[in-house]
């Protein structure tokens, strides 16, 4: 079969060549790029259906914050399906409660934020392990090809044959290129999708600082004065509780 042949038939035959030669190392790493990809594909889905680069929601739902219309900035997150969207809700919906003290709705607008970070970073983990390891595996089947190359070497003796060494060495050294090719990728996608989530904490962060430093009017500041020394009575104790339970149903 052609070796340029990119029919499946082709592809498939060119893959079993290289596993028959590589041996259990590179049906390893072809078995790790699999793996790596389905990751990468689900987190792209995740990132998409997340919306994770809606600025203009959060805008919209600022400008009306601005104007103090809760509630017509609270309407614009609920049709957003950003996670900035929601842990601004707690923000907007904390601010508008004079019973609940600033400090202690900062700490849960923080929970709920990291929350919902830590959940997108799921499967970051898969991705830096698989870069890592890939490597390491050709080399370390580079090696083992070595050893039985010199093994065969010695064994020929003086009847020494340039090719056997020379095909040992080539399918030895496959093995690194397939560690290498499995990694680059991964680790090059990792670090866009790492410096995707940065934008979108840096985004969120700026969202949430503002809700928080927007003057509001003053029967509502006057209420918060009010109550700012009593962060742990019941009613906010009861709201947090209602808020931690919506926030943990959304991030799951």
């Amino acid at each position: 079969m052609n070796s340029d042949d990119t029919t499946p038939g082709g592809i498939l035959h060119a893959l079993q060549t290289v596993t028959d030669v590589g041996g259990p190392v590179v049906v390893i790493l072809l078995l790790m790029s699999v793996v790596a990809l389905t990751v990468i594909l689900v987190k792209l889905w995740q990132f998409n259906w997340w919306r994770l680069g809606d600025q203009r929601s959060l805008d919209e739902a600022l400008a009306h914050w601005r104007q103090h219309q809760g509630d017509q900035a609270l309407e614009v997150l609920a049709r957003s399906r950003s996670p900035a969207a929601r842990v601004m809700e707690v923000a907007i919906q904390g601010r508008r409660d004079p019973t609940l003290s600033e400090p202690l709705l900062r700490e849960e607008v923080s929970r709920v934020a990291s929350r919902w970070l830590e959940t997108l970073r799921g499967h970051f983990r898969v991705l830096e392990v698989i870069g890592s390891l890939a490597p390491l595996l050709g080399l370390l089947g580079t090696v083992l090809g070595m050893i039985v190359a010199f093994q065969q070497l010695e064994a020929a003796g003086n009847r020494v044959d340039p090719s056997v060494l020379s095909g040992g060495i080539w399918v030895a050294l496959m093995t690194t290129a397939v560690g290498l090719g499995v990694a680059i990728p991964v680790v090059a996608v990792l670090n866009g999708l790492e410096r995707w989530l940065e934008r979108f904490r840096h985004r969120l962060q700026d969202a949430v600082t503002q809700v928080f430093t927007v003057r509001q009017p003053e029967s509502i500041a006057h209420g918060e004065e009010a109550h700012r020394e009593k962060a742990d009575t019941p009613v906010q104790q009861a709201r947090i509780k209602l808020w931690k339970g919506r926030a943990a149903s959304d991030a799951d």
